[in-house]
């Protein structure tokens, strides 16, 4: 196999977005974070919502997580 026949891999995102990849996602997982202290700290233990509660930690890590990974990609150090 000749390496010099292969093609150059390309990233399926392109470097010039991950800036904004990283702000909006982040500022997306952050606000929902916010969303989940505020439902904490206002329920009272009879009001709570267990589905609502565990959809807005979900939004929030999935969120936080790609986040975290374009903002890795975004300094250089890739995973």
């Amino acid at each position: 196999m000749d390496i010099s026949k292969m093609d150059r891999y390309a990233a399926p995102v392109p470097f010039s977005s991950l800036p904004l990849l990283t702000v909006v996602l982040g500022g997306v997982g952050i606000l929902l974070l916010a969303a989940f202290t505020m439902i904490q700290v206002t329920s009272t233990k009879y009001s709570r919502d267990i589905v609502k509660e565990l959809f807005v930690a979900f939004s929030s890590s999935i969120f936080l997580g790609f986040g975290s990974v374009f903002l890795l990609l975004w300094v250089g150090i890739y995973v």
